[in-house]
């Protein structure tokens, strides 16, 4: 489990076909193999480690799902480590497990911050709710306003300076996954009539 505050924007270092190696310095710290790193909002397992990156598996499910496949050498990704549970929980309950992708629809000046619109498949954005959660490339936000077909969310100078948010531009696919507690509440709804 994860809390959608992003530790660090690391970088791709090499894209292969069954993997990802990610430059990183802060996520590396008490990380062995074995151990979950949510990259752009995945939840993906360390494969193998050396003193300045990592390495994980993609399959073909994860690549279907995400972004991941479009990721080049130099790319910035979010990165945070399972959460720990002696831990501060900031943000919100983010399990890594995307659900879709969604383009960037327009990005607007809104004083200090971006008003940032996102477009979305309807299946999973009948799960987003105005002033709900809403992990954004692994990022803790929340849903400003949501139409038909998309939604938005706020991004302060902090989330775009220390995520990968801040160099998205319109066109771009990222990362969704949304609140939990909808999907649970759906599925149980039926064996309650």
């Amino acid at each position: 489990m994860f809390t959608g505050i992003v530790e660090e924007v690391g970088q791709v270092r090499r894209q292969r076909g069954d993997g990802l190696e990610i430059e990183a310095h802060d996520v590396l710290a008490g990380t062995k193999i074995g151990d979950s790193i949510c990259i752009n909002g995945t939840c993906l397992t360390v494969t193998a480690l050396d003193e300045g990156s990592f390495t994980v598996d993609t399959v073909p499910e994860t690549l279907r799902r995400t972004d991941l496949g479009d990721l080049r050498p130099g790319d910035p990704v979010n990165l945070e480590r399972a959460v720990q549970a002696e831990s501060r929980m900031g943000g919100h309950f983010v399990q890594g497990h995307v659900e879709a992708t969604a383009r960037i629809a327009a990005i607007e000046p809104d004083s200090e911050a971006l008003l940032v619109r996102f477009e979305l498949a309807p299946e999973a954005l009948r799960y987003v709710v105005e002033k709900g959660f809403i992990a954004v490339d692994g990022a803790s936000l929340t849903v400003v306003s949501r139409d038909e077909s998309s939604f938005s969310v706020t991004l302060i100078p902090f989330t775009r300076e220390h995520t990968n948010l801040g160099s998205r531009r319109p066109g771009d696919r990222v990362n969704i996954e949304t609140d939990i507690l909808a999907k649970y509440v759906e599925a149980l709804l039926p064996a309650r009539r």
